[in-house]
């Protein structure tokens, strides 16, 4: 596996975040560290293969290397890698197009491009088809990128649940989808995150019920905040 590629990640002390020296945009609210993650996930899942990146977080003063996994996780360099995306050749010219588009933040090519592959792969693997999700993990992605708050939400919310079913509990890659799926959630306004409030807290309480207890209690007050909520709705939680 040809992880010798290095790449370099600056965070400076007021957030401001370079990758390979070239100046990042970083979303309002948005750590600079995640969005370090899901810049070259979207090279690892289109080559299957682990991104080494070395990361400088003057903020905290630390320094380490990391690999970006093909899945969205991350892992220390010398562990074992999860297993590349498989049977993607067919689609592998539009999935780079796809991954171009995003590193050139052009958001809208990104997202017709990954929306094109994640129809194909849904029509050949099946909605929860492991290639499938790992495609939708990557839309998601671009989703949280382009501030599209819901849609990554959503989109998160029902990977985890699909991570869930094929893999059962305790896993890896659904806990990441869930973590992703509450911080995708936390960044919508009042009105926007209520109608994903429920679905939201159900998935976290079935997914995740041991160790959730604190970001559904934040869920439940802030959803309480909304004026005519129906909280009957989130009484699982």
């Amino acid at each position: 596996m040809d992880t010798s590629t290095r790449h370099q990640a600056h965070i400076s002390p007021d957030g401001h975040l370079h990758l390979d020296n070239e100046p990042q945009v970083v979303p309002e609210g948005v750590d600079p560290a995640q969005v370090v993650v899901q810049r070259f996930h979207i090279d690892a899942a289109g080559t299957g293969l682990p991104i080494l990146v070395q990361v400088h977080d003057e903020r905290t003063g630390s320094a380490f290397p990391m690999q970006v996994m093909p899945d969205g996780t991350t892992q220390a360099p010398g562990t074992t890698p999860s297993p590349p995306v498989q049977d993607v050749n067919p689609i592998a010219e539009r999935l780079a197009a796809a991954q171009a588009a995003g590193r050139a933040h052009d958001f809208a090519g990104a997202i017709a491009a990954a929306d094109d592959i994640l129809q194909q792969l849904t029509a050949t693997h099946g909605e929860t088809g492991r290639e499938t999700l790992w495609a939708a993990q990557f839309r998601a992605d671009l989703a949280y990128l382009s501030a599209e708050y819901a849609f990554a939400a959503a989109s998160w919310t029902w990977i985890a649940l699909a991570w869930f079913d094929r893999l059962g509990p305790g896993m890896l890659l659904t806990e990441q989808a869930a973590q992703k799926a509450t911080r995708s959630w936390m960044q919508l306004p009042p009105q926007a995150a209520a109608p994903l409030g429920a679905d939201l807290l159900n998935m976290l309480l079935e997914v995740v019920p041991h160790r959730s207890a604190t970001v559904r209690a934040r869920i439940t007050e802030r959803l309480g905040d909304i004026p005519n909520y129906p909280m009957h709705a989130i009484t699982r939680a």
